[in-house]
């Protein structure tokens, strides 16, 4: 058994599965600190209105990103050439997300430095585009993986990427971004009908069944246009070697505009995760409507892992598709760290990985409970 858990083959595919997790519990933890964000000036018309909703994050947000941090540093090590490419191709991309989710702390920690209406409020503008600029962008970023993205190789394997950020900003990606804006408002209001209390919690839920219902609808046209091949779709149709040496120069891919249905094609029971995304932000808007905050926040929580476990599902064992030469695309079997590294990298992930999910919980366990007005006022330390 040990040997077969540390098998070439085995160790990508373990690292792809715990790639998908890393990136899913990041959009599950954070993307309701960014759903809280855009919502902010939707939900709270006072100040102390705004104080509760920021509050109901301001003690989680810190630790939520540490699932971005894990996410990026095991692109890094486990697969370096998706690092290179996304990184370098995504640049100013990612300048944007970066510069949104740097604005967010300073805006929690400077808003209530001075006892000025104008002051805080142009700090909540700023949390507002540290939540909706990050799950735009996101969302974008997905879309144009599924389309392909503009790089190849040389023969030394140096990335070269021929596309700008104007490109990324295509109809089909921006329609993704919208989806991931829908699903990140939806799990905002969600957490907000959960943990705040009074007003805010009355107009969150309000806002939430129509976030929920552009959710399943989105998500499902976009179901649509995947079988019409509009979002495009790529095949290996090359035998796959899955212990083999990562080179992505080795294989055979082919643009194909159903490809993305493959896997759903073969093991149907896959069709399960696409129909949890569309069944659970309906589930959601109906606990939305039943006042059942906890029973909605769960909902919305399996919608957004079902949402991005589409897109991984789908792609698979395709990780990172090229438009321009579509048998340079990026794969879990040619684009991944040495055995050894990604070896080391589980043993480090079986010892750390319980520990960061062990102090989370103590944390959500330890600020249980609604906050309300009074909460902020009598509490010195709240933002």
């Amino acid at each position: 058994m040990i040997d077969f858990l540390f098998d070439y083959a085995t160790l990508r595919v373990i690292w792809w599965v715990l790639l998908g997790v890393l990136l899913i519990a990041f959009a599950v933890t954070d993307g309701f600190d960014m759903g809280v964000g855009a919502l902010l000036p939707f939900v709270a018309k006072t100040d102390i209105e705004r104080r509760v909703a920021i509050n109901t994050v301001g003690p989680v947000w810190e630790g939520n990103q540490v699932w971005f941090i894990l996410g990026g540093g095991a692109i890094f090590a486990a697969w370096p050439a998706l690092y290179a490419v996304s990184f370098s191709g995504f640049y100013l991309a990612m300048f944007l997300v970066l510069f949104a989710l740097i604005l967010r702390p300073v805006a929690f920690k400077y808003r209530s430095k001075r006892d000025s209406a104008r002051w805080r409020e142009n700090w909540d503008w700023a949390l507002f585009i540290g939540g909706a600029v990050p799950a735009l962008i996101f969302g974008v970023a997905v879309g144009n993986t599924l389309q392909g993205v503009p790089f190849h190789f040389t023969d030394d394997l140096r990335p070269i990427y021929e596309g700008n950020l104007f490109g990324l900003l295509n109809p089909a990606a921006i329609f993704c971004g919208l989806v991931s804006v829908a699903m990140l408002v939806m799990h905002g209001a969600a957490w907000l009908a959960f943990k705040a209390d009074g007003v805010v919690a009355d107009r969150a839920a309000a806002i939430g069944p129509k976030a929920a219902l552009a959710s399943a609808c989105l998500f499902a046209i976009g179901g649509l246009l995947v079988y019409a091949g509009f979002l495009g779709g790529y095949d290996v149709t090359s035998p796959i070697v899955w212990d083999g040496p990562s080179n992505p120069l080795h294989k055979v891919v082919v643009e194909q505009g159903d490809a993305w249905l493959g896997n759903f094609r073969d093991e149907p029971w896959l069709w399960l995760v696409p129909l949890l995304g569309v069944v659970c932000p309906l589930l959601a808007a109906i606990g939305f409507k039943a006042r059942k905050a906890g029973l909605t926040f769960l909902a919305s929580k399996l919608a957004v892992v079902c949402i991005i476990a589409t897109v991984g599902v789908a792609m698979f064992p395709i990780i990172l598709p090229s438009s321009t030469n579509p048998s340079h695309s990026l794969a879990v079997f040619d684009a991944s760290s040495s055995r050894l590294t990604l070896r080391n990298m589980l043993f480090a992930t079986v010892i750390f990985l319980p520990l960061i999910l062990a102090y989370t919980a103590w944390v959500y366990h330890v600020l249980w409970g609604k906050v309300s007005e009074k909460d902020v006022r009598d509490a010195g330390h709240a933002y």
